[in-house]
């Protein structure tokens, strides 16, 4: 049986956190006429650094997937699994949204467009898993410097990207492997870091001032260009933007350099954390339900972000964690969480 690893573990436990994060923070920076600067400095602070979170999530597929070798009827089970959860959850948020929040919802187009927007990972996860034993098969036969000229192309193309979609363009055909948007590059960039943890010889230190110096230059020109316009600009804090690229590569690198890539932790600790991350998924999937309650008796201005987004986050937090805990309790339980 393979040893978990923990520094793994411990990426996935705050990213979760800080996908809660990012959500209740949007609500408070979308509001930047409604409510005082104070406020939004501080939104748009939590918000930035907590868009690492989204990229951790893929780093860690592919950390955990691209080097496996698997039977064709093992993907073809994770696949299954992650269209019953589609399925599940989009009608669920279907009643949810048309009976409750009186938002109408096309459930036949489920294919196409979510049911509740933070569906989306679903349906940016879907289509990688779809060619994950192509990739898997590619990994093997790739030597180090066809992993460098991957690399290589894959930041150039994501660059690309995002720079065509700031011109309002976007390429005649999409870019073969890496597609339209940035996320299987990071899905590869996991692979990567975890692959070549052992050659990362900068430290710890260094990983962090890189992380910190992408960030707050984000946080920086968010804020400068907010304050100009007089509204919210959200195109830097966009999974596609370099400089979330490089706070979220080198924040899921950090967290693997300690211990020396097996931080080693109490007993009672790595039952905690697996705990949490066994109900990490199913946490992302409710957390909504309660957000948007919030949102649809609450104003952004009744209650000042200094108060809503810490105590907001906490009661999302472990009223998701308790629903999903005892959801897995039920027979079909782990299928839809």
């Amino acid at each position: 049986m393979k040893t978990k690893n923990y520094n793994m573990e411990l990426i996935r436990t705050v990213s979760f956190v800080m996908v809660i994060i990012i959500h209740v923070t949007n609500y408070y920076c979308r509001a930047y006429a409604d409510i005082g600067r104070d406020e939004y400095l501080f939104s748009v602070i939590l918000d930035t650094v907590s868009r690492v979170s989204v990229p951790c999530f893929f780093m860690l597929s592919g950390a955990l997937l691209l080097g496996r070798t698997e039977r064709l009827r093992k993907n073809g089970e994770r696949l299954v699994r992650f269209l019953v959860v589609l399925v599940f959850w989009s009608v669920v948020y279907y009643f949810f949204n048309v009976y409750y929040m009186d938002t109408p919802v096309d459930l036949r187009e489920i294919f196409f467009e979510p049911a509740e927007p933070h569906l989306w990972y679903l349906y940016a996860t879907i289509p990688i898993y779809l060619v994950l034993p192509f990739f898997q098969t590619m990994c093997r036969g790739m030597s180090a410097n066809m992993d460098k000229a991957f690399l290589l192309m894959g930041s150039l193309a994501s660059l690309f990207l995002y720079v065509s979609s700031l011109l309002h363009a976007e390429a005649y055909y999409d870019v073969p492997i890496i597609g339209d948007r940035v996320y299987t590059f990071y899905f590869f960039l996991g692979y990567f870091i975890s692959k070549y943890r052992e050659r990362i010889t900068w430290s710890i230190w260094r990983t962090l001032g890189i992380f910190l110096g992408s960030t707050s230059l984000n946080i920086l020109l968010t804020v400068l260009i907010t304050f100009r316009r007089g509204e919210h600009y959200e195109r830097l804090l966009e999974y596609g933007c370099p400089l979330v690229i490089i706070s979220g590569v080198s924040f899921f690198a950090l967290f693997m350099q300690i211990g020396g890539g097996h931080v080693r932790l109490k007993d009672n600790t790595r039952k905690w954390i697996d705990r949490w991350c066994a109900c990490s998924f199913g946490i992302y999937l409710i957390h909504i339900i309660f957000l948007d309650n919030y949102k649809k008796f609450v104003d952004p201005e009744e209650l000042s972000a200094w108060i809503a987004v810490p105590s907001l986050t906490l009661a999302i937090l472990i009223v998701s964690f308790i629903c999903i805990y005892f959801i897995r309790k039920l027979p079909f339980g782990k299928m839809i969480s």
